[in-house]
């Protein structure tokens, strides 16, 4: 009789996992602790990057992070979150839970995203952009999100390819640069664009108009960068001094891979970073109106730390922005201790160089509290809230942003994403003229000159500017509907329309 024998299996085998990534992750998830919040702790051997791939997992989930404390020293991670739903009400849904639990898991069982490694914008690739001034056009065969900013159906084709613009900014940059794409029979599937200081990042994603699949034909691609690198090119200040005097078009291999709506944001962070929109005032009364740091750096000696302080008006996403921020200028933070009350948010870092060593020039620091600032503000939009929702189709973003720019409007940062057979976009506008601006007369131009788009929503951000009370108003402010403002206003707004 023929004996039967079963496979061999190494006992140490079970334990390879371990034995590579270190203990599995703990993520404990405590709803009954706290009566308005959800605690979340991870507890985990700790890697470069862990935290912000935890807050990004925390972000892109929608969750508000009301409170944190952090500690990462002697080689372990350890994390308690106080989180809320999108509503201001702790986690109700155990999907979401459950998710929460997997998503951190996986990020503790796999290596650091590999995604931008190559394109990483640290301090010496912000140095370097500095000092040739380039407008980067750069384009990549990417594939499309997971995760939207909005709750969207899988696309069709999920092979895109991924365009990335810097340059300085300037009214009507946006439409150009839609209206440049339609022209070259690119279809936008999805478009993320930052304004901040007077510079301009934008990532899109695009097909090929006729076969609605990824562009890699290398003579197309040169043709795209030139067209746009050109479009960019108009903002060139023949002295020498705008950030678009030396064009820089560069072609780089993205990896391929899963992405989520925070991988966009931290690669406009990266973006805003290698401009160095940190240097740039929004206005000359900005700069001149000495308004209190948000960020300060302390040095702590006896444990070589350096102290990173933010003092801010608290809203959704401002830890990712921050962590994002010094992990990609190549800052390690051990501890931290983040908190928001009546509206503001305080966080306190503990960080070093990923040398070792903390920040020792007042050079580094200044830099550091800049940067910070920045990512702080870019997010940050004064105006209106604009969300149109309309059928797809090639050019239809060149034609909303060209309304846009007709009536006079500026987009400051715009979403664009695609629902299957429909188009969600989302844009922050404000007034060329520096008035408010006329809903109502917007809303009826949009719809008479767009056709059938099937929701427009309108949403009032602009909270920075206070209406004069009848008492102090002058009799110029009392009157904004005075003929000289119309007149001055309807000029700025007609020139505008002329920009190409």
């Amino acid at each position: 009789m023929n004996s039967v024998c079963s496979p061999y299996f190494d006992p140490d085998f079970d334990t390879l996992p371990e034995r590579i990534y270190g203990p599995p992750c703990q993520v404990c998830i405590d709803n009954e602790s706290m009566e308005g919040c959800t605690v979340v702790k991870v507890d985990s051997v700790n890697k470069q990057g862990l935290l912000l791939e935890v807050v990004q997992i925390l972000t892109d989930m929608n969750l508000q992070i009301c409170k944190s404390f952090i500690s990462s020293d002697a080689g372990w991670f350890m994390d308690v979150f106080h989180v809320r739903d999108e509503n201001g009400n702790k986690l109700s849904d155990q999907k979401v839970i459950n998710d929460i639990q997997q998503a951190i898991g996986r990020s503790r069982a796999s290596p650091p995203s590999q995604q931008y490694t190559n394109i990483t914008a640290t301090a010496a690739t912000a140095a370097a952009a500095a000092a040739t001034n380039s407008v980067m056009p750069t384009i990549a065969n990417y594939k499309s999100h997971s995760k939207k900013l909005f709750p969207l159906i899988p696309h069709p084709n999920d092979q895109h390819t991924a365009i990335e613009m810097t340059g300085a900014d300037r009214p009507g940059l946006f439409s150009e640069i839609s209206a440049a794409l339609a022209d070259l029979h690119c279809n936008i599937v999805e478009a993320h664009a930052w304004s901040h200081n007077a510079r301009l990042a934008c990532v899109a994603y695009i097909s090929d108009q006729s076969t609605d699949s990824a562009i890699d034909d290398p003579s197309r691609l040169a043709s795209i960068e030139d067209h746009l690198t050109t479009v960019l090119r108009a903002t060139t200040n023949p002295s020498g001094g705008g950030a678009a005097s030396h064009p820089d078009v560069k072609t780089s291999e993205l990896l391929a891979g899963e992405g989520t709506m925070t991988t966009v944001e931290r690669r406009l962070h990266q973006l805003m970073l290698s401009v160095r929109d940190f240097e740039t005032p929004s206005s000359p009364k900005e700069m001149n109106k000495g308004r209190k740091r948000m960020v300060t750096i302390e040095s702590c000696d006896q444990k070589g730390y350096s102290i990173v302080s933010i003092e801010c008006k608290d809203r959704p996403r401002l830890m990712f922005d921050t962590v994002c921020t010094l992990t990609d200028m190549q800052y390690v933070i051990f501890h931290a201790s983040i908190s928001s009350h009546a509206g503001y948010a305080f966080q306190e870092y503990f960080i070093r160089h990923v040398d070792g060593y903390a920040l020792d020039t007042a050079c580094e620091k200044e830099r550091v509290m800049k940067c910070l600032e920045a990512a702080i503000e870019r997010r940050v939009c004064e105006g209106v809230r604009l969300e149109l929702c309309a059928d797809n189709r090639v050019g239809l973003l060149s034609d909303i942003t060209r309304v846009l720019r007709e009536n006079g409007l500026v987009v400051v940062r715009a979403d664009v994403e695609t629902r299957g057979e429909k188009s969600v976009n989302a844009f922050y506008v404000r007034d060329i003229s520096g008035n408010e601006v006329d809903i109502e007369y917007f809303s009826k131009t949009v719809k008479r000159e767009m056709g059938p788009i099937v929701t427009l929503r309108v949403k009032n951000n602009d909270t920075s500017r206070r209406k004069p009370t009848t008492a102090t108003a002058s009799p110029k402010q009392s009157s904004p509907l005075s003929f000289g403002g119309m007149l001055r206003s309807r000029i700025e707004r007609l020139s505008h329309g002329f920009i190409l």
